[in-house]
């Protein structure tokens, strides 16, 4: 079924109407008409008896002589007169004075259906079968002055001169009804046409199918599109566009304007003119639109705009920096450990051997207590491998980074994935080197626990710490004391990802100077216990 075409459904349907409709009228309109022509005849034959049985010259025949032969040229008059099939003219007796077959005369009437005019004197329509085959007659008594019955006049017309009278009429009905036919077939061949010009010529699965293609490709894109018609109203909102615009209820066949503000989608309606890549705000949040029109036979007919969070790509761009510099900081490691190779083997080659021991157990006595922390107490691989990058780094920027004696940590829950560890912990370590690049004393401070409900980290600094009217905005988008441009996006992302994970973060100025940020995300999500964890 879905194989066959529109234009074949549509005459299908409209034949099959129409064929219909004229059968049933037709048989309809032929049982009323065979009653209405039988009423008819019917009324004719009576009405001819009648009138015979009330002439005087057919009365005094059939009470004098031979009454045959002034009656039968009566009888034969009438015929011809009325139409009818026969005019049979019969005494007291049912014996045939007149008849269309002049040698049934004398014989006696067939039928069976006399006694009612000769017995009962009534004038009435029968039906029976004569010597002429079945019939409709009227049947009239014949009376003399005396009002005494002396015969009976019997006006009939064949059934199947009835029945080919009504065939008559049905074969012109049949006519009326082939011309309406041919009339529905032609219009449906037009409405089948301008449905598939409507359509661009797609048959009806294959829109359906489009439909459903449509939906689910709206549905799994993560951009938000409007689309509007030639007037202005929404006629396609997806539910990206829902949740980027905040928007609930039924919207469509609204005003654009009166969903999307500042919008420029007229402009685009009026010119034509495609607009890429613009940034505008949407309920406080920076978007990046995209505004492109609908044609249709050389004209504009709508309008689709598309907009995507430039947040989101900020948080994409920060986490990508954020990996480079995880990589940056492994290699300053290695970049690191090589110059103290380097030196050693320098040392041993000139033979300064006591010098070479002794580089050899201090490393060795500060790895020991680095990897006692790393490797035994802090127990999840990638805060294991974010430590040893920053380690690295910290010594090549001579900063001194201090792993707190009292962390401990197990393997993290899943939610804490490594792209989010690395935004959080990668992002603040970082600024607290740049907050004490400047100083003297170039100390940071990391401590970890997960004592308790929740996942602590807290990193603190000896620069020269936060101003008070600073701390309650660091965390805003776009705001930052560097002066380099594209800044003010960390911590704000650090921020998200924190309050993603249903955590918090706090920040505050120690008393003897220097930053301290907290963060603190529970082990339980939505009121559930995770107990999913993985190996970073």
């Amino acid at each position: 079924m879905r194989k066959i075409s529109l234009q074949t459904k549509i005459l299908v349907l409209i034949i099959s109407l129409i064929l219909f409709v004229i059968i049933a009228v037709t048989a309809i309109n032929g049982f009323l008409e065979s009653k209405e022509v039988e009423e008819q005849m019917g009324e004719r034959a009576l009405q001819a008896a009648r009138t015979i049985s009330f002439m005087p010259s057919v009365r005094n025949a059939l009470q004098g002589q031979q009454p045959e032969i002034i009656v039968q040229s009566i009888a034969d008059e009438v015929k011809k007169f009325t139409g009818a099939e026969f005019v049979v003219v019969g005494n007291s007796e049912s014996i045939r004075v007149a008849h269309p077959d002049p040698q049934k005369i004398g014989r006696k009437m067939v039928g069976g259906d006399n006694d009612k005019a000769l017995i009962e004197g009534k004038y009435y329509i029968s039906k029976a079968v004569g010597s002429l085959g079945p019939s409709l007659r009227g049947k009239a008594p014949v009376f003399n002055d005396a009002g005494d019955i002396i015969g009976i006049v019997s006006v009939g017309f064949l059934v199947k001169d009835i029945k080919s009278t009504i065939a008559s009429k049905l074969l012109t009905l049949s006519g009326i009804s082939s011309i309406v036919l041919l009339i529905g077939v032609v219009g449906g061949i037009l409405l089948a046409k301008d449905i598939r010009n409507d359509t661009l010529g797609l048959e009806p699965h294959q829109i359906s199918s489009l439909y459903r293609d449509r939906e689910a490709i709206l549905s799994s894109v993560k951009e938000g599109i409007v689309a509007i018609d030639e007037q202005g109203r929404i006629n396609l909102l997806n539910d990206s566009a829902r949740k980027l615009l905040d928007l609930q209820g039924d919207l469509l066949n609204k005003k654009i304007e009166e969903v999307f503000p500042n919008t420029k989608m007229y402009e685009v309606l009026s010119t034509g003119q495609v607009m890429i890549d613009e940034e505008m705000v949407l309920n406080h949040r920076p978007v990046i639109v995209n505004r492109i029109p609908i044609y249709e036979k050389n004209g504009v007919v709508g309008v689709v705009s598309s907009f995507r969070d430039k947040t989101e790509l900020n948080e994409m761009i920060n986490t990508l920096s954020e990996v480079k510099k995880y990589s940056e900081d492994l290699r300053a490691q290695t970049h690191e450990y090589t110059n103290k190779l380097y030196v050693l083997s320098g040392l041993l080659q000139l033979g300064y051997y006591d010098e070479a021991i002794e580089l050899i157990q201090t490393e060795s006595q500060m790895n020991v207590t680095k990897n006692r922390i790393l490797l035994q107490q802090i127990r999840d691989r990638t805060v294991q491998a974010i430590l040893l990058g920053k380690l690295g780094k910290a010594s090549e920027k001579k900063i001194d980074l201090i792993i707190d004696d009292e962390s401990y940590l197990e393997t993290l829950p899943v939610q804490l994935s490594v792209s989010k560890l690395i935004t959080i912990l990668g992002n603040i370590i970082d600024n607290a080197f740049e907050a004490v690049e400047a100083t003297l004393e170039k100390e940071v401070t990391f401590f970890t626990t997960d004592a308790g409900e929740d996942i602590i980290f807290e990193i603190a600094d000896s620069g020269p710490g936060i101003r008070e009217d600073m701390l309650h905005t660091i965390f805003e988008q776009g705001f930052t004391t560097k002066t380099k441009e594209d800044r003010g996006y960390g911590l704000y992302i650090v921020k998200k990802t924190i309050t993603e994970l249903d955590g918090q973060i706090e920040v505050s100025n120690q008393e003897n100077g220097g930053a301290i940020f907290s963060v603190f995300i529970p082990k339980q999500r939505g009121g559930q216990n995770d107990d999913s964890s993985i190996d970073s």
